[in-house]
């Protein structure tokens, strides 16, 4: 019989491919961008209405519930990871092409669909390089690093998206993104490969004898922390996904000329909230724990959407934004935390990832149609508190049944 293994040695990757991580977060941030909020004011300046646009997204939604587990097993299974990103970041530009050249129904549906099977396995591999870089004791630093880049990003090209949005037109948005592709593709080459433990990147005892037998991918359907937790990423993600491209509507149609310009600031506001706070949300959740932070997040989500339904002050909908803030620095860096402690071990940490995606694809993929139902039946206040009564569900969900998942004792 083999003698039990020890501890896993420390990894020790290069500046050069953190600081490369770095960067390519921050790009693929910016690539993304575009097909926030700006989708529905792109559309809506097409003389599109609520409920095509809540189809299309609904769409992508759907495709994305449908993808997140094969995505996160492709990722499992694969071991070049930066291959797999690079070509989801080509797909995701392709379908910023078709946005800016045909915004008719077919094309758009087609572009829609493409970008999120490209987000199907890019979210995971952009974490399995991070878990394989640094090791599952630094994890947590990491991801908040990891938030901080991409909020970074977010802020920066939302700003831009916003200035091209109005001085030049809503398509140039999508330009914009595409023109983005270059430094992404660039930062992601000066990851070395080499430094990236394949093991470790996808959750499996690193590089050393496995004594007990390997855990199958069904196991993690059992997995009732999990599940909880994945329960509450719908009821969040049924509320949230749809309440800023609604607002986007709103302001679009009392001021279309401005409404590039709001939007863009109700990016970047929560951005720069998102980069102070996610570094220290990494840092917290190894000595507060997950549970804690995860409350703070959810809970800011009901108020928000409370709020959005009475103010119309352009001003104070930014205030208000200081809330999603809130919420994305904790989900940003817990999200994927969580499923690292749960699937330690298991090497399906992606496939893991998988699950909570496709809980939240059914959220995303439902909130849009059911928000411009709400919208266009009863009025944006009315579609606003149910938002927010959906969200306290799922905060309270998580107050009651989600245990806490932080290991007693972190290393590699």
């Amino acid at each position: 019989m083999e003698p039990p293994a020890g501890p896993a040695p420390p990894l020790m990757p290069s500046r050069r491919s953190l600081r490369g991580l770095d960067w390519f977060i921050f790009f693929v941030a910016d690539v993304q961008t575009g097909f926030g909020p700006f989708v529905s004011v792109y559309l809506t300046t097409q003389r599109w209405t609520q409920v095509d646009i809540g189809l299309v997204l609904s769409a992508a939604g759907f495709v994305s519930l449908i993808g997140q587990m094969p995505g996160g097993a492709l990722v499992d299974a694969a071991r070049k990871e930066r291959f797999v990103a690079g070509v989801a970041i080509a797909a995701i530009c392709i379908s910023a092409l078709t946005y800016a050249a045909l915004p008719i129904f077919p094309m758009v549906l087609a572009g829609s669909v493409l970008h999120a099977l490209a987000s199907c396995v890019l979210g995971p591999a952009m974490v399995a390089i991070s878990l394989g870089l640094v090791g599952h004791s630094a994890i947590g630093e990491r991801l908040g690093r990891n938030a901080r880049f991409a909020s970074v990003g977010n802020g920066l090209a939302a700003a831009a998206m916003g200035a091209c949005g109005y001085l030049l037109s809503a398509r140039a948005v999508f330009i914009v993104t595409v023109l983005l592709l270059a430094p992404a593709l660039l930062a992601l080459r000066t990851i070395s490969a080499g430094e990236i433990d394949p093991e470790r990147a996808h959750g499996a005892p690193p590089r050393q004898p496995v004594i007990k037998p390997p855990i199958k991918p069904g196991a993690l359907m059992r997995n009732r922390p999990l599940l909880i937790f994945a329960g509450c990423l719908l009821l969040f993600h049924l509320a949230n996904a749809a309440m800023l491209p609604l607002m986007g509507s709103v302001v679009t149609m009392r001021s279309s000329q401005w409404a590039t310009v709001i939007i863009a600031a109700c990016i970047v506001v929560p951005q720069l909230v998102v980069a102070a706070l996610s570094p220290w949300v990494g840092t917290w959740a190894q000595i507060w724990g997950r549970r804690p932070l995860l409350l703070i997040g959810f809970a800011a989500l009901p108020i928000r959407g409370i709020l959005f339904a009475a103010v119309t002050d352009p001003s104070v909908l930014l205030a208000v934004q200081l809330l999603d803030g809130i919420t994305a620095a904790v989900l940003a860096v817990m999200v994927p935390l969580v499923v690292v402690d749960l699937t330690r071990g298991t090497g399906h940490f992606n496939l893991g990832l998988g699950i909570l995606g496709t809980a939240t694809g059914i959220g995303a993929s439902l909130s849009a149609t059911l928000a411009g139902y709400l919208s266009d039946h009863f009025g944006s206040p009315m579609a606003f508190a149910s938002l927010a009564a959906i969200a306290l569900a799922g905060f309270a969900t998580l107050w009651l049944l989600m245990p806490e998942t932080r290991p007693v004792k972190e290393s590699d």
